[in-house]
C-alpha cells in the first residue's frame, strides 16, 4: 500500500484521536490533514506499525495545538462548548460516551498533557511506550500521569442513558412542546436541576451564563421558539444525532444556525447543549466517521 492508501485507511481513527484531545472538529481536521506530509516522507520499511506512527505523529500535533489554545479558551465570550460531530446508531456505545459533551467537557479540566495521556490509554487503550513518544514522557512518567487523570475524570464524569430510543421519543415530545409553548410539559420532562447551556462565542446572540433550574430553562426555551416563529426565516428543523446525544438541526434560510443536544438521565431531560456558534457548525454532518 501507499502512503496515501494507508493515511485514508486510518483516517476515521486519527480524526477521532485529535477530536477527542482537542474538542473541536476543525482543528481536529487541520491536525490530520498537516500530519500527512511528514507521514508522506517517512520509510515505509523502517515503520512496523503504521497505525501507531500515525496516532504517534497526529497526537503530537493535536497536542501541541491545545497547548497553545490554552489562553484563548480562557477568554472566550460565554461557555465554551465542544464542536458538535455526527455520531451514527452504529457507533459503538463506549466510543459515543467518550465523545459525548459531559466527557469533552471533563476533558477540559485536565491539563494538556493529561487529556493526551487520558485519551490514548482510556479510550484507545494504546500502551504507554507509545503514549510517553506523544507526550515527551517516560513509559513510567505516562503511566502516573494517566492514573491521575483517571482518578480525576471518574470523579466528575456523568452517566446518560445509552437507550437511544426512549432518549429520539422524549426528545421529539420536548421539542414539541418547546415550538407549542408548552411550560408545564416542558417543566414535567425537565430535571429539576435541568441547565441549558449556550456556545454563541460573542458572535451570535446567545446566554452568556448556563440557564439553570426546570422552570426558568422550560421559559428560556419557549421564547426562543415563539422568538423564531415570528421571525422572517424559513426555519427548517431536522432530527439529528451527535455525539451520542439526541437532538436536532435547525436550518434558517437553508443555513444551519443552531444545533441541540439533549442529555437524558432516567428519563429526564438534564442538560440542552446549544451549539449557535457559526465557526463551530461549519463542519457538522462532513467530519470523518468517530472510529477507533
Amino acid at each position: 500500500m501507499t502512503h496515501a492508501e494507508i493515511f485514508e485507511q486510518h483516517r476515521g481513527l486519527l480524526f477521532t484521536v485529535a477530536y477527542e484531545i482537542l474538542g473541536a472538529a476543525t482543528d481536529a481536521e487541520d491536525a490530520v490533514q498537516n500530519s500527512y506530509q511528514p507521514w508522506s516522507e517517512s520509510d515505509l520499511d523502517q515503520i512496523r506499525d503504521p497505525r501507531a506512527y500515525l496516532v504517534r505523529v497526529v497526537g503530537r500535533r493535536a497536542l501541541d495545538v491545545l497547548r497553545a489554545q490554552a489562553r484563548r479558551r480562557e477568554t472566550y465570550v460565554g461557555p465554551w462548548l465542544p464542536e458538535p460531530v455526527t455520531t451514527g446508531p452504529d457507533t459503538e456505545v463506549d466510543l459515543a460516551e467518550s465523545v459525548s459533551m459531559a466527557m469533552l467537557l471533563v476533558l477540559e479540566t485536565l491539563s494538556p498533557t493529561e487529556r493526551a495521556v487520558f485519551v490514548l490509554r482510556e479510550v484507545f487503550d494504546f500502551p504507554y511506550d507509545d503514549i510517553a513518544k506523544v507526550v515527551g514522557k517516560t513509559p513510567d512518567g505516562a503511566r502516573q500521569i494517566a492514573h491521575r487523570a483517571r482518578e480525576h475524570v471518574a470523579t466528575r464524569r456523568r452517566r446518560y442513558t445509552a437507550d437511544m430510543e426512549q432518549a429520539s421519543a422524549i426528545t421529539v415530545a420536548f421539542l414539541a412542546a418547546t415550538q407549542q409553548g408548552d411550560i408545564a410539559s416542558l417543566v414535567a420532562m425537565l430535571a429539576p436541576d435541568a441547565v441549558a447551556i449556550s456556545d454563541g462565542g460573542g458572535i451570535v446572540s446567545a446566554a452568556r451564563r448556563p440557564v439553570s433550574g426546570a422552570e426558568r430553562v422550560a421559559r428560556f426555551l419557549a421564547g426562543l421558539a415563539a422568538k423564531s416563529a415570528r421571525g422572517e426565516a424559513s426555519i427548517d428543523i431536522s432530527f439529528a444525532i451527535s455525539n451520542g446525544l439526541p437532538g436536532v438541526a435547525v436550518r434558517e434560510d437553508g443555513v444551519l444556525s443552531v444545533v441541540l443536544q439533549f442529555e437524558i438521565v432516567d428519563g429526564a431531560v438534564q442538560t440542552i447543549y446549544m451549539h449557535r456558534n457559526p465557526h463551530k457548525l461549519s463542519m457538522v454532518g462532513s467530519t470523518p466517521t468517530i472510529m477507533r
